[in-house]
């Protein structure tokens, strides 16, 4: 069996290679015969493709990310999963990876990132950023939208969507799109150093108008309630959560409603020459 060929590059790390976002660009990249390092936690977990070779880190552990990363040139990084130190985590990583000596990161931050944003994990995007910026590594940030396979899961099991998201619209894009558009970049990174890219579906929707795409695709009635933001903190309440998440929970519906989420970009068609995918066609794909 012929197998694709391995471009002469220096090596490039994919972190999330575990996830449905870094998996999606760790395959990708395969295919097009880039050599990857796949950092993960557990590296047997990592995926098995041409030319990739798992290794192990941890955000938190810097001395396993700067043994992993020693070597190479290009990182993809994929934030941290949500937590109450993620920033701390992000930033633990970056200095890692400055001192293991890579020359290029391309992270995975948030459309609308800013220190005051409505979206509070937005927040920790922008403060990553910053301190990316500061290390003087090259950079390129992605910024993508809420990810349009989320959407489904904002549907309770009565068939309603409830937040205090008003008539705010939002641009959601599919994970597909956003590896696309990450292999685009990780292929020739020297070409997108210092640009950012807001990664966005190609229409923004009102909730209402996203629970009626909903309806149709998932062949069942989904409609859309307006929450006030009491009514939200206290349904969600009784999770058990701590305040950090019940913030965020509430903030993703009141970043819709700040218009903070509204807007298209073109960056999805011109870094991977098609057009962005829509809700609908992103919901006929099977999740993976």
């Amino acid at each position: 069996m012929s197998q694709v060929p391995v471009v002469s590059v220096p090596a490039t790390v994919v972190t999330g290679s575990t996830g449905r976002l870094g998996g999606r660009v760790a395959r990708r990249l395969a295919q097009r015969g880039v050599p990857q390092r796949l950092l993960a936690r557990d590296p047997a977990r990592a995926p098995r493709l041409t030319g990739t070779v798992p290794v192990r880190g941890d955000y938190a552990d810097p001395d396993s990310v700067r043994e992993a990363l020693t070597g190479t040139r290009t990182v993809f990084m994929v934030s941290a999963s949500e937590s109450a130190d993620r920033l701390a985590r992000h930033k633990t990583f970056v200095d890692a990876a400055v001192a293991a000596g890579i020359e290029h990161l391309v992270y995975v931050s948030f459309y609308g990132a800013a220190a005051d944003a409505t979206f509070t994990l937005a927040r920790d995007h922008f403060h990553t950023e910053q301190h990316i910026r500061a290390s003087g590594l090259a950079y390129t940030f992605l910024r993508d939208n809420f990810y349009a396979e989320f959407v489904p899961d904002l549907v309770g099991e009565d068939g309603v969507i409830r937040g205090p998201a008003g008539h705010g619209r939002v641009a959601f894009v599919g994970q597909d799109d956003i590896a696309d558009a990450a292999a685009a970049v990780l292929f020739r990174p020297d070409g997108h150093a210092g640009r950012t890219y807001d990664l966005t579906g190609p229409q923004p929707l009102t909730l209402g108008e996203a629970a009626v795409i909903l309806s149709e695709q998932l062949g069942r009635s989904v409609t859309y309630e307006q929450e006030t933001v009491e009514e939200a903190y206290a349904a969600r309440a009784s999770y058990g959560a701590p305040p950090w998440q019940l913030d965020a929970w509430v903030s993703t519906y009141t970043a819709i409603a700040s218009g903070e989420l509204d807007g298209v970009s073109d960056a999805v068609p011109r870094l991977t020459g098609r057009p962005a995918t829509p809700l609908a066609e992103v919901l006929r794909t099977p999740r993976g």
